[in-house]
């Protein structure tokens, strides 16, 4: 049967994926530990000058090929893949996180009644996730359910910004910016991408123009911004370039044909750059030989990179070299022992090589770090089942389909898993969560 490379997707409010999709309905997630890292690197300083947490806000990707940023809570900031690959340069995607870590930081979020904490849970995420799902006008069952009214609430409540809010938090995103040594020019460059977006027809216009209001006087008002802070920003960081060409490559490579990125590989900024990007091609291509090989050159250049090893414990997995594939993610874990997608990576080998005890292990340590991960969720899920834990396979599972907005069956799944846990036990107070937000969160739909 033919290999399929898989990014770690994750299709929200339909279904839970790794790389390719499934079943393509509604918001889908695109989860990579090596991506979200390099995002990371990129926010941090921007986190810094809004006075947030770089530990507590997370930078996640959509994959959508409109353009579109937007928050849902205090915890975290989304983009559109279409919007992070036509950025040219690290200034013009650090303006995006800075302007939406201005309506982090400005309340703009809490001062619409959303409740900080709703995605700090696993059924809370959904719920959320669900709403944007409806107001973006995303296809399938889940998202229509909502119905048009919620729908149009959610984009109100979630998504969209006054032109006062807007103002505010494009003044304090370009001081954001010029506090964390990120040239402001790049927000006016992000702002170009979308000229003539106020003419169109509501239905013709990028997500980002609907939910964040474009005017010509706003445009004045950031040039003239950006002028006054000309001398007044500070030392740039020199590795910014490098975690965003880091960052679009392997996106790039992932979501474009391997005919596509194999004649620009040799184009990237570095050399481990070209050799991650020529791996991914050619395992969806798929070229096993080419890609391990592609793999090993790279780990040989970067043997302390985590996140080098996890890609090639990936390609070695998905290419059913259990054993090596094994070792290859054990290094990751013992480089980066605190990353729950590198260690739900290694669970996720021990599940091939059928070592489900130490599997549940270290997938219990992913969960309790990093619970948006459908898939981490579905791997735990089998190594419970497989230990015949048949009471957490339940619960495992109602929490996976908390996340992906499928409230019936985690309604199901939570019931069955209340009634075969010890009552009173931590995990039976977990059940009974996803029970009471699942009823809830069916009952607005009927």
């Amino acid at each position: 049967m033919r290999a399929i490379p898989r990014l770690c997707a994750t299709t929200l409010v339909a279904a839970a994926l790794a790389w390719p999709a499934q079943v393509a309905h509604a918001v889908t997630l695109i989860r990579d530990a090596g991506m979200e890292h390099a995002l990371s690197k990129l926010a941090r300083p921007v986190l810094n000058a809004a006075g947030l947490a770089p530990g507590q806000v997370r930078v996640l990707v959509i994959r959508d090929s409109s353009l579109n940023a937007f928050v849902l809570d205090n915890r975290h900031i989304f983009i559109h893949s279409g919007m992070l690959l036509r950025m040219k340069d690290a200034a013009m995607l650090q303006s995006v996180i800075a302007h939406e870590a201005a309506h982090i930081a400005n309340g703009h979020i809490l001062r619409r009644g959303v409740n900080a904490g709703m995605a700090s849970t696993v059924t809370g995420l959904g719920i959320a996730l669900a709403a944007v799902a409806a107001a973006s006008g995303a296809a399938g069952s889940a998202a229509a359910g909502l119905g048009m009214g919620v729908a149009g609430s959610a984009e109100r409540v979630f998504m969209s910004h006054t032109r006062a809010e807007e103002s505010a938090a494009d003044t304090s995103g370009l001081r954001y910016m010029a506090r964390a040594g990120v040239p402001p020019e790049g927000f006016n460059r992000v702002m170009d991408l979308f000229r003539g977006q106020e003419v169109l027809s509501q239905g013709r216009q990028d997500p980002y123009a609907r939910t964040h209001p474009l005017t010509r006087d706003r445009q004045r008002a950031i040039k003239a911004q950006i002028a006054a802070l000309e001398g007044q920003t500070a030392t740039p960081d020199d590795s910014a370039e490098y975690w965003f060409a880091r960052a679009t490559g392997k996106l790039s490579a992932y979501l474009r044909a391997p005919g596509w990125t194999l004649p620009r590989v040799e184009g990237s900024r570095t050399r481990d750059i070209a050799l991650m990007r020529k791996a991914v091609a050619y395992h969806q291509m798929p070229d096993t030989a080419r890609a391990i090989a592609a793999a090993d050159e790279l780990a040989a250049m970067r043997p302390q990179d985590p996140f080098v090893h996890e890609l090639r414990g990936q390609i070695l997995l998905e290419s059913r070299r259990m054993a090596p594939a094994v070792r290859a993610y054990e290094r990751a874990v013992e480089l980066a022992p605190d990353n729950a997608m590198v260690m739900a990576g290694l669970g996720r080998a021990l599940l091939a090589a059928d070592r489900p005890d130490e599997a549940r292990e270290i997938l219990e340590r992913a969960r309790r770090r990093d619970f948006r991960n459908p898939r981490m969720l579905r791997d735990l899920a089998t190594a419970h089942a497989r230990l015949n834990q048949t009471g957490m396979a339940s619960l495992v599972t109602a929490e996976r389909y908390a996340l992906v907005g499928r409230f019936k069956d985690a309604e199901l799944n939570a019931s069955r898993a209340e009634g075969l846990l010890p009552r009173g036990s931590s995990a039976w107070l977990r059940a009974q969560d996803v029970i009471s937000a699942a009823e809830a969160e069916l009952d607005k739909r009927r």
